[in-house]
């Protein structure tokens, strides 16, 4: 088994509204979300995925908080920075995709499919993703395509094919039940999501509210280019521990490619693998 490069993105901000565990420490101001993705950054991430929020972590299309953030990140760390066009809210589609007009934004999630969300649903229907995709190419921003279910990743291809998405697809598989009604987390759900991706396939996973790193491992064997840890997905990194901060999911992470004989990949090697041509700064 050859060694590969993994990127390590941390999504380092808890949804509003749910339940923090004591010992954890949940930033929300720029200050204390650059502080904690500069510390991960140093323990081996190499692309941050934030939403535009507001201080007490609701969405918002104000991009003053955002914007703050990168601004102390990008003073001392080249970190790939993804943004988001997720997020169950009542914002609108120009709304919801506001962080493409930060400059500094490099990579941003694309949803591709509605879901069930607790009581709610969660709409992205085809116009709604073409939209986002049109704005993404624009702004030469590079889509992470969110796939929640099989017949999603069919809704990458025939995307790519009308030519809104531009190949090689970056997949991101959503496994994990929380409060979604996405497919649940094993490794035969994996395996399927997997099976129907295109040759060669750039993918990585999200385990929504995550128990172990288990599933993160089961990627890595599998052939994952990105693993996802951080509070916006889970506390946990072993049944019924907690981590206190953002950083220490990241050495865990770490430690786990390590192990299995792999690297984590630079802020550099995570641009290239994204084909993306320099530092936004």
């Amino acid at each position: 088994m050859s060694t590969r490069k993994i990127v390590v993105t941390v999504a380092p901000v808890c949804h509003g509204g749910k339940q923090i565990p004591a010992e954890c420490s949940n930033p929300l101001t720029p200050q204390a979300i650059a502080e904690d993705t500069l510390s991960c950054a140093k323990a081996g991430a190499s692309q941050v995925h934030l939403h535009t929020r507001e201080l007490n972590g609701e969405p918002t299309f104000d991009l003053t908080v955002f914007s703050q953030t990168l601004d102390l990140i990008r003073a001392k760390s080249d970190i790939v920075i993804q943004g988001s066009t997720g997020g169950l809210s009542t914002l609108t589609l120009e709304e919801r995709c506001v962080c493409l007009n930060e400059p500094r934004v490099e990579v941003a999630s694309l949803n591709m499919g509605s879901v069930n969300f607790g009581e709610a649903a969660y709409v992205n229907t085809l116009p709604d993703m073409r939209f986002w995709a049109a704005r993404m190419k624009e702004k030469k921003v590079v889509p992470e395509l969110e796939i929640f279910d099989l017949s999603m990743v069919e809704t990458c291809h025939k995307l790519a094919d009308e030519g809104v998405l531009s190949r090689p697809l970056h997949y991101n598989f959503c496994l994990g039940t929380g409060t979604a009604s996405n497919l649940s987390d094993s490794p035969r759900n994996l395996l399927y999501m997997t099976s129907l991706t295109e040759q060669n396939p750039h993918w990585g996973l999200n385990n929504d509210q995550m128990q172990s790193f288990n599933m993160l491992a089961c990627a890595i064997a599998m052939g994952a280019s990105v693993v996802r840890v951080g509070f916006e997905d889970s506390f946990c990194y072993a049944p019924g521990k907690f981590a206190p901060n953002n950083a220490f999911l990241v050495e865990k992470i770490v430690a786990l490619i390590r192990a299995m004989g792999h690297e984590p990949a630079t802020a550099a090697e995570a641009r290239q693998m994204f084909g993306i041509d320099k530092l936004r700064k």
